[in-house]
């Protein structure tokens, strides 16, 4: 996935001693380190004002809006029933307004289009309206967008360690990827017409040139002054004009000079692209190669930043994550519906009647349950979410893809450990315990199930193929064994029980769903403190999966709740206080 982040690093630290962009940030140059091209900012945009019901959607109200680039004067607006334009030809004003009007649907869409995509629940936008519209301005939004932005930026880097930039890739046969060869086509065609001329021209070369030293230049820490200096020198733009205007402008060396400089400056993995930039003699295709490899310095460059901060963004990631919701929430004060509804959710299952055993000592606790109980409880609702018809909390919504694939994991988890278990019960009782043969066994399973979420996947079909792999390695190794082979009739039983899986209420699928849910649940009350819980029985051939589940939902529950905690208490006071309230006066 290609995505363009903004960041604002609350911290700016020196590089580590050694850094993929190798060269001199291998030294350990001291300096502060700088995001890079690649990490965009938002710009800045006109002061119009949006008005924001509590269901989140906005409509834009009455104020002055930017229109054309060559005059930017108020429009008239539908809200206010009055032109506030003043224009010495009627004529003019018409044909003004018009094309200003033009471009203020196109900025309202535009902006419509990143509200949409910045607000953490869009479900929101059909909620019914509970309190008056209140006015936010335009930039008062988008700073609002921004800081949820960046909340998510430094959410990820901090909980994935594995999380990487990269380039955008468009799609192969898309509009936007022919516009832009097109394009390019079209530029260096051109720049080839006037190389090609008698005497060249230079005009476009020289300003590939200036485009390619501020590249150079970004690239730089500030200890980097020698470098600096030597790159302004040498890459000096109104020198060069001079020397095209006399004819003593020497391409080949300049573009020597920049291929050395990015040698210099690039990380390891690059060094190949450098060699072959020194084979390339055309000055056109040497252009197009050398603003390739800067492409790809630039994301290294992003990611060596990503790198740099991660120490020290953990350090305090817990109150900036914190901080910047609360800014989200106060411009947005429901900003925790979904989140008080999932909470009331879980507060109501562990409070009903059926929750509490009769005769069980812990029915007293579960008919009056604490905000710990309440919250745990809410975060294993979390591994049986319906993503596509529910909306997820506010709080858990960055971590929705995490959680999601967690929650498919464990389904197949279920369905691999109920075949074996079912496949062990029928064998001779000496074959689950045959070096190999589990994990073998194991794989098989899970290779057939491997697109069990895809919508094209039928289970039933998957599971009748998985009795048929099932009896043949079962037979092959009792075979190998000296056991008594299955015979047909028992052979048929276990094909039948396998394909019965396929059921959400078959037994055996019953029994091991809930001995995981068990165990997971067990595992969150004992925290990361502690060691894992023993694992259930008949859970054996799927522990070491099994575990590894546990550990990153446990993690990143451990982690959602230092952050949104105090919000988390917030609510269930206020709920259990109000519950509270209710039994007294109905006793």
């Amino acid at each position: 996935m290609a995505t363009s982040y903004a960041l604002q690093a609350p911290l700016r630290s020196p590089p580590p001693t050694r850094g993929p962009l190798g060269g001199f940030l291998a030294r350990g140059v001291p300096g502060s380190t700088a995001l890079g091209p690649p990490l965009a900012r938002c710009r800045p945009c006109s002061r119009s004002s949006v008005r924001l019901s509590h269901g989140g959607a906005g409509s834009l109200a009455s104020g002055p809006r930017r229109g054309t680039r060559k005059q930017n004067r108020p429009l008239r607006m539908a809200e206010n029933g009055e032109d506030k334009a003043h224009h010495s030809s009627e004529g003019r004003a018409s044909d003004s307004e018009r094309a200003q009007e033009d471009g203020v649907d196109g900025a309202d869409e535009s902006v419509r289009k990143r509200i949409r995509q910045s607000t953490p629940s869009p479900q929101r936008l059909l909620r019914p309206q509970s309190s008056p519209p209140r006015f936010v301005s335009m930039d008062e939004l988008l700073e609002t967008a921004k800081g949820v932005t960046n909340m998510a930026l430094a959410h990820e880097i901090v909980v994935n360690g594995d999380f990487q930039i990269k380039p955008t890739e468009l799609p192969e046969d898309s509009l936007e990827k022919r516009v832009r060869e097109i394009v390019h086509k079209a530029f260096w065609d051109c720049l080839s017409v006037q190389l090609s001329e008698e005497p060249p021209t230079y005009d476009h070369a020289i300003k590939l040139v200036g485009e390619i030293k501020e590249t150079l230049l970004s690239f730089l820490l500030p200890g980097h002054s020698r470098l600096r200096n030597q790159i302004r020198e040498v890459l000096d733009l109104d020198l060069i004009k001079q020397e095209a205007e006399h004819g003593a402008l020497d391409i080949s060396k300049l573009a020597e000079f920049i291929i050395g400089i990015m040698g210099t400056l690039c990380a390891p993995a690059r060094d190949e692209e450098i060699k072959k930039l020194k084979d390339i003699k055309e000055i056109v295709p040497l252009f197009r190669a050398l603003f390739s490899v800067l492409d790809q310095m630039k994301v290294d460059m992003a990611n060596f930043a990503v790198s740099s901060i991660r120490p020290h963004l953990m350090h305090q990631s817990v109150e900036y994550e914190r901080k910047k919701f609360q800014e989200f929430f106060e411009k947005q004060p429901n900003a925790l519906d979904f989140v008080t509804q999932w909470l009331q959710e879980a507060c109501q299952e562990l409070t009903s009647p059926g929750t509490a055993q009769q005769g069980d000592p812990s029915s007293e606790q579960a008919a009056s349950p604490g905000p710990v109980t309440i919250q745990n409880h809410a975060y294993m609702k979390l591994l049986k979410w319906d993503h596509l018809q529910r909306p997820f909390p506010e709080t858990v919504l960055m971590d929705q893809p995490r959680f999601q694939e967690m929650q498919q994991e464990l389904e197949r988890l279920v369905v691999v450990g109920a075949t074996l278990l079912v496949t062990y019960s029928a064998s001779a009782p000496g074959v689950s315990s045959l070096a190999g043969f589990a994990e073998k066994l194991k794989m098989v399973v899970r290779v057939l199930l491997t697109e069990m979420h895809q919508p094209s996947f039928n289970l039933s079909e998957a599971l009748a193929t998985i009795g048929e792999k099932v009896c043949a390695e079962v037979t092959s190794c009792q075979a190998q064994c000296g056991f008594t082979p299955f015979s047909a009739d028992k052979e048929g039983v276990l094909k039948g029980q396998i394909q019965a899986i396929a059921s959400p209420d078959d037994p055996i699928r019953k029994l091991v769903g809930a001995r995981i849910q068990g165990f997971l649940e067990a595992y969150l009350v004992s925290g990361l403190q502690k060691s894992l819980p023993a694992i259930p029985g008949g859970l054996g051939p799927i522990q070491k999966e099994l575990e590894e589940v546990a550990v990153k939902f446990v993690r990143l529950v451990n982690y959602n709740k230092m952050v949104f905690g105090p919000y988390y208490d917030a609510i269930l006071s206020k709920m259990l206080s109000q519950e509270g309230s209710r039994g007294s006066a109905s006793s």
